[in-house]
Order: structure tokens, then sequence, then C-alpha cells
């Protein structure tokens, strides 16, 4: 679920969205609310889905992700910051196995353990060392061997092989991974 709108992915590899859709976050080519389900364009064999406050992912079992919905912060990650209606492609993701959706960024796990991120980076949010937006993925520092991911509204965090936890952006603004205590 996002900020005012759900989605379902079904057996087939298709995705279903409905609810608010006032920057495209249903991904049917309209802006159009819904309140019955509508399918998103153009995707197909997706694997897995994630929502942010406003924008929609999409992992394939190609291992690209996809986006659409609100860009303003460049949480579509393909090198823009112009909100689309339909999917685009993440730039520069191959091999992914998971997503997560923040509130204003995205996160995605390669199969080698790193993890990638992108969007809004005020409060460190992106990992990378740096408080500076990015509308394509950067990789997060200092961070390997991650089995699992997820987004908060201004925050991140990733499950190591060890069973250790990390975290970065508020409340501690850190800009790189810090393990959690315990």
């Amino acid at each position: 679920a996002g900020g005012f709108y759900s989605m379902a992915l079904k057996n087939d590899g298709s995705v279903w969205a409905w609810g608010s859709n006032r920057f495209g976050q249903l991904g049917d080519g309209t802006n159009t609310q819904s309140n019955t389900p509508v399918q998103v364009s153009g995707l197909s064999n997706v694997q897995a889905i994630a929502a942010g406050e406003s924008y929609s992912l999409a992992l394939k079992d190609d291992g690209s992700v996809w986006a659409w919905g609100n860009n303003e912060e460049g949480q579509l990650g393909d090198g823009t910051n112009t909100q689309s209606n339909t999917p685009v492609q993440v730039s520069g993701l191959s091999d992914m196995q998971a997503i997560a959706g923040g509130g204003t960024h995205g996160l995605a796990l390669k199969d080698d353990g790193s993890v990638w991120a992108w969007g809004r980076n005020g409060n460190g949010q992106l990992g990378d060392g740096t408080n500076t937006q990015s509308n394509t993925p950067v990789q997060v520092s200092d961070l390997s061997d991650v089995q699992a991911i997820a987004g908060g509204r201004h925050h991140s965090m990733a499950l190591r092989d060890d069973g250790s936890v990390w975290v970065w952006g508020f409340p501690e603004n850190s800009n790189t991974p810090v393990q959690v205590s315990g």
C-alpha cells in the first residue's frame, strides 16, 4: 500500500492498482482516481511490487526495476524529475532480487548482496555518504551481504546475512549505514 492507493500482484505477473491517482501512481496511463482495480499498463512477468508515498515500483523476473507516479524527488530513478502515469525503467539496475519503497526514495537489492537507492536524500536515506538527492540509483556505502531491505518515510534498513540490522537516514540523519544495537 502507498499513500492513498493500493496495489496487487496477480499470479500471472500482472499488477493492479486502485485509489488516488493524482501523480499517475496507478500506472494505467491516466491521472484519474479509481475505486476499483485497474491494470498497470505495459507490465508483465512481475515478481514483486512496492509502493512509496505517491509512486510505485515493480521488479520483473529478468531482474529489472520499473517505476511510475510522482517523480519530484527523482523517486522513479529514470534520470529525470518528470512524473509518469505509465511504468518507466529505473536506470542502470539489473540482477535485482528485491525492492522497497520509502516515502520519496526507492531501494533495490542486487543478487550480489549490494543495495542501491535513489530519490530524496535530505536525511541521508540513500546511504551514499551525501545528502544530495539522486534521480538515478547510487550504491549504499559500506554495506554488503544483504538479504532483505525496507524503506521508511525518511530512512532505510537492511538485514545482513549475519543477522545484523543496519539503518540510515532519519532520525539519526546518518548518510551511511550504522548497525542497530543489540
